[in-house]
């Protein structure tokens, strides 16, 4: 295993001094006073538009939907395209409008996208001025405007409506509330600080990613992430072999460890608002779940006690040990309860389904809202001295929400070639399902990857028996979305902010190649061979 090249200033961590000031984010009261004032805008407007009844309108698409995709998979697009105008289902002539298949240069600014994230850090041109949020984010837009230019003018003669088709689908149905669950739980998890400075031997920091793999489940692996990245870099603050350790930590943490329940991760959570019993990840996955952990913490401690820490000098191994100090958790009140009330919005709060026991169905985005609501307590009931020890920014998520809205709408011609052409890959096989969606899940993100082959497979809900077809293949598509998603850093969300935390913090990650190369092709893809041959 070859360890990448370090900063020279890796003892401890950095200041973001050479972050661009336009991401910073200082830790005062003023600095949370305009969130917290937009929070409080944005309530208003949902109150008002609430009573006005416009939330309660998607409720009627989605069942229109629902029953449409069981007469014809392709008369539910064009209902969906003809419904997101507006109007009515009967107003769209019965559904006879024909298909249209994107053709296959609209997934060039996907392409180029995905090239600007791997390769812009890489260019001395490119290297500095892509630090800044604002330059990410235009690229990612307008990469986003040339796809939605080509559903506007080259797509067909639908025109607007093709477009609004695709901003209703990607940004309307999926971006938002993705990025809303991700911020909340970067915000909430942010507030909570675990002091200390153990020991950083092998064994501390496997168990930091046991722990970690453990609460991604249930608090979410954004959650799980930001609890636990600042203090593991801050025990690790007097080793100079550290790059190893955060690598793992995104495949234990940020990715393998979150598959047990929808809050987990979101291609799960996509799963969940598709129709999965929320308890169904549990029962179905947790042997995978456990197989897959065990094993990349068994690799871990073996890479880092026998190769990285001996080769960590006798000086810094006797300065981490004279400096190390009892670990204690501060600001967990109230912010673990707020934990508390994003994972219960989640499970009760889906506006296809009625919240247990009643006949009511939440407004749309009654769900979000209520994660943004507990972010604002968070920010203002928390202590605002933790986030200062933290170095809480909004740098991470930012990136994040910057070139993700690119992602979900550059990638729609991508994943509507894949689910025309989905027939004629002959997927058949749990094997084939695992595969095909674990890879792509890596290029294409793996949310709305796991939607496509989710509705290829279209299992029968109602019918998951144990050791059925339907079953083993949403199984294996939803291993393959969650476990290879750590394969690039684009596989998942987590994966970017943990990354931009560790880099902020003096830690030098590898490069998008650097990072499949040295870690995800020889570490990640033979644990999931074993896996696959175990149960799929």
């Amino acid at each position: 295993m070859k360890e990448l090249s370090l900063n020279s200033n890796t003892n401890g961590p950095l200041l973001a001094s050479n972050q661009p000031m336009s991401d910073l984010s200082h830790n005062s009261s003023d600095s949370n006073r305009p969130l917290l004032t937009a929070i409080v805008v944005i309530t208003i407007c949902y109150a008002l538009a609430t009573m006005a009844g416009w939330t309660t309108f998607h409720e009627v698409v989605h069942e229109v939907e629902a029953q449409a995709a069981h007469v014809d998979a392709h008369a539910a697009a064009d209902a969906h395209g003809a419904l997101e105008t507006g109007h009515a289902a009967a107003e769209s002539g019965g559904g006879d409008h024909a298909v249209v298949t994107p053709a296959y240069y609209a997934v060039v600014p996907f392409v180029l996208l995905l090239g600007a994230i791997a390769g812009f850090p890489l260019l001395k041109v490119t290297e500095h001025w892509w630090e800044n949020n604002l330059n990410r984010f235009i690229v990612s837009i307008g990469l986003a405007s040339v796809t939605l230019f080509y559903y506007l003018v080259l797509y067909s003669d639908a025109g607007f409506a093709a477009v609004w088709h695709r901003i209703d689908h990607a940004v309307l149905g999926e971006y938002i509330p993705f990025i809303v669950l991700l911020f909340s739980l970067y915000v909430i998890s942010g507030g909570i600080r675990i002091d200390g400075d153990m020991r950083a031997h092998p064994m501390t920091n496997a168990t930091f990613m046991l722990v970690g793999g453990l609460l991604a489940s249930f608090i979410g692996t954004t959650g799980a992430a930001m609890l636990l990245i600042r203090p593991l870099i801050e025990t690790n603050k007097e080793r100079k072999h550290v790059q190893h350790s955060v690598v793992f930590f995104i495949f234990i943490v940020c990715n393998c460890g979150g598959c047990l329940l929808p809050i987990g991760d979101p291609p799960l959570f996509l799963g969940y608002l598709e129709g999965v019993d929320f308890m169904w990840t549990f029962f179905a996955l947790w042997q995978p779940w456990i197989m897959v952990n065990v094993l990349l913490l068994g690799i871990y401690l073996a890479l880092d006690q026998f190769y990285f820490y001996p080769k960590e000098t006798a000086q810094d191994v006797k300065k981490d040990i004279q400096e190390t100090k009892p670990l204690r958790i501060r600001g967990l009140m109230p912010n673990a309860l707020l934990l508390l009330g994003i994972v219960l919005s989640v499970a009760l709060l889906d506006p296809t389904k009625p919240i247990p026991f009643t006949s009511w169905h939440p407004w749309i985005y009654l769900r979000e809202m209520v994660q943004l609501v507990l972010v604002g307590m968070s920010l203002w009931l928390g202590s605002k001295r933790v986030r200062s020890e933290n170095r809480f920014n909004y740098h991470a998520i930012i990136e994040v929400a910057a070139l993700f809205v690119g992602i979900f709408i550059c990638m729609q011609p991508a994943l509507e070639l894949l689910a025309v052409n989905g027939d004629s890959l002959k997927i058949d096989s749990p094997g084939k399902f695992f595969w095909i969606t674990g890879g792509l899940s890596a290029m294409l993100d793996n949310a709305p990857t796991y939607l496509v082959f989710f509705k290829t497979a279209d299992p029968d809900l109602t019918n998951l028996a144990v050791g059925g077809e339907d079953y083993l293949n949403l199984v294996a598509i939803s291993l393959g979305s969650v476990f290879m998603g750590a394969m690039t850093y684009i596989g998942n969300g987590p994966n970017f902010m943990v990354r931009a935390i560790a880099e902020e913090s003096g830690v030098r990650m590898p490069s998008f190649f650097g990072y499949v190369i040295y870690y995800s092709l020889p570490i990640m893809l033979p644990v999931m061979v074993i896996m696959a041959w175990f149960f799929l």
